[in-house]
């Protein structure tokens, strides 16, 4: 795709001056510039997690994995629970939180990343919907009952040469069998949506308060191979910012701007074209 890169940022920034609200999509390409994988194909996977080469991340990425082998369930998934918690979100991030408090309706969030940085990076939490669940809360494994408790301090020690955990497994509160993130996996239909369902009902009442102003969808890392939030930004936007290093492009029946660079630095260069603004 060839574009000229300084009139499209330009573009992307009067775009951002003149919304009346911010719609802020992110997939797993918003967390690469705060070190975070993205698992982009199987080659990316096994870069972070080399013991699973030969299988897909939407092979391990799956429920049955804690009733099988709960040591790897646990080792997978407290290997992201570790990295998650302990990285510490971009810098682009309280950037955007200042332009969508600053507009005349706000902003909201509409992300479907795991690792709960838009909430570490000061975003309100009743305006975050988190499309996939979170690693920050957890469920009964064996779905005990509804209840989805945060994960607070929890601590899993993974091997890296094996991806499994020696650590006391995390249990449900009520019946002591093995907790689970409360997170949408591959191939799940033990998902309890509950907390989703409540982010879900403050969106939809959000997206009444915008209905007919200039909404500016600005959308990171959201890929293809799962288009959820692709789709979410381009049904909602007056203008869709499109911020993708290899997948910048919008369909033509969408008012739109690609931009394809990393979110960092789009947001960086935005920025520098609104100082004095926000």
């Amino acid at each position: 795709m060839s574009i000229d890169l300084e009139a499209a940022l330009d573009r992307a920034a009067a775009a951002i001056r003149g919304a009346s609200a911010l719609l802020i999509g992110a997939g797993a390409g918003m967390g690469v510039d705060s070190g975070l994988p993205d698992f982009r194909g199987d080659a990316g996977f096994w870069k972070a997690y080399p013991p699973f080469r030969g299988r897909a991340f939407a092979e391990m990425s799956t429920p049955h994995w804690f009733r099988s082998d709960p040591e790897l369930a646990w080792g997978f998934f407290g290997h992201r629970w570790n990295l998650y918690s302990s990285t510490p979100p971009h810098a682009g991030f309280a950037i955007l939180r200042q332009w969508g408090e600053k507009l005349p309706h706000g902003y909201f969030v509409f992300t479907s990343n795991v690792d709960g940085h838009f909430q570490r990076a000061g975003f309100a939490e009743e305006r975050v919907l988190e499309r996939h669940g979170s690693i920050h809360y957890l469920q009964c494994a064996e779905g005990c009952s509804p209840e989805i408790w945060p994960a607070g301090e929890l601590q899993i020690a993974v091997d890296m040469a094996t991806i499994r955990t020696s650590s006391s497994l995390p249990r449900c509160p009520n019946c002591q069998s093995l907790a689970r993130p409360n997170i949408l996996m591959f191939n799940d239909y033990d998902w309890l949506t509950e907390r989703c369902e409540r982010q879900y009902s403050r969106y939809q009442g959000w997206l009444g308060e915008v209905e007919g102003k200039n909404i500016v969808a600005i959308e990171f890392g959201a890929g293809l191979a799962i288009p959820t939030v692709r789709h979410e930004c381009e049904q909602r936007a007056t203008t869709l910012i499109r911020v993708n290093p290899r997948e910048a492009e919008i369909p033509s029946c969408v008012n739109g701007v690609s931009l394809p660079m990393s979110g960092l630095e789009a947001i960086q260069q935005i920025a520098a074209r609104l100082t004095g603004l926000f």
